[in-house]
């Protein structure tokens, strides 16, 4: 641990394979709450390079609940959070529309914890119960094309570091590692950054993976496609801008797509867009993004993807999905 330290201090970075063990060493509890607390303190000072994300994003994997789906292609839609917009739940309810046009959707997520609701609060709102016995994830995306991972219940090693992180009360390389760390090890990916650097750092880790990825960030702050400004897309093969245009739509404000300081208000948002009654712009910043998102799994042009979001949202076969999930 010393030596460790001590190249952390100093500037140096760890190759993937020390990356990996440091991480197994700090959730199986083989240092004090101090020494971690160095440690994570240490790994702040400055910015991950892709190898050490690629350690610390296998070593928790490779302690996460093992589940096999039985897919072919799976999609998340996952945000870092931080952007402090307090939006509504675009990313959950992008990934319902994707499942109402037949995308299989494994959402990874959590309660809120830089936001007022979480994809786990929102959707526990909604009455889906979570779960992570295999047969039970299973039928519910056979059912529903769509199942729900609570992060707390695939990252039981999470548990030994969880006062460490509440003691220390800042964000740490775990915040970072949560959308790399979906148990059900997603084919196709939509992560939105809140910075420009963390989305250069996330190409530069699935570049070295199978996985058909677009990285988000709209150039005002958020972690999404929020058609209040230009969004810059890092994929495999180039980055490029959209402006609210290439979907279509119009620019909109960012008061339009807030979610209000409570659980339920979001909750009411949530159900009106499913319902179809939601406001243009609420509608149009989730049809975005799971747009793109349906253009990545499908290998769809932009324009065609647009249609088939929009129809499964206003036809109502994303609150299907949703209800399907809810009685799995």
């Amino acid at each position: 641990m010393k030596n460790t330290l001590q190249r952390l201090y100093t500037g140096h970075f760890l190759s993937e394979e020390e990356a990996f063990q440091l991480m197994l060493d700090i959730t199986n509890r083989k240092f004090n709450d101090i020494q971690i607390s160095a440690v994570l303190s240490a790994l702040n000072m400055r910015l991950p390079n892709s190898s050490e994300m690629l350690g610390f994003k296998n070593a928790l994997l490779e302690q996460a609940v093992h589940i096999n789906l039985n897919q072919k292609n799976i999609l998340d839609i996952v945000g870092t959070g931080g952007d402090g917009k307090n939006t509504f739940n675009i990313s959950t309810l992008a990934c319902l529309v994707c499942a109402g046009a037949g995308v299989k959707v494994a959402k990874h997520g959590n309660y809120g914890v830089s936001s007022v609701s979480g994809s786990s609060n929102i959707l526990e709102a909604v009455g889906v119960v979570f779960s992570n016995d295999e047969s039970v994830l299973q039928q519910q995306i056979n059912d529903a094309n769509i199942t729900f991972l609570h992060a707390p219940l695939f990252h039981p090693a999470m548990k030994n570091v969880a006062e460490v992180r509440k003691n220390m009360g800042v964000k740490t390389i775990f915040n970072l590692l949560g959308p790399l760390s979906n148990p059900s090890k997603p084919t196709t990916q939509l992560i939105g950054v809140h910075s420009e650097w963390i989305g250069k750092l996330y190409k530069d880790v699935l570049r070295q993976t199978k996985t058909n990825f677009a990285i988000v960030h709209s150039i005002d702050g958020y972690d999404e496609i929020s058609l209040t400004s230009e969004t810059k897309i890092f994929t495999k093969k180039q980055d490029i801008f959209y402006t609210p245009h290439a979907f279509g739509m119009d620019i909109i404000t960012p008061e339009s797509i807030f979610g209000g300081d409570t659980i339920e208000s979001n909750q009411n948002i949530f159900m009106n867009i499913l319902n179809g009654k939601g406001s243009t712009a609420q509608n149009n910043v989730v049809i975005a993004n799971a747009a793109l998102a349906i253009s990545l799994y499908f290998e769809k042009e932009l324009d065609d993807s647009v249609a088939l979001a929009k129809d499964s949202l206003l036809g109502l076969k994303a609150l299907s999905s949703l209800r399907k999930l809810t009685k799995s």
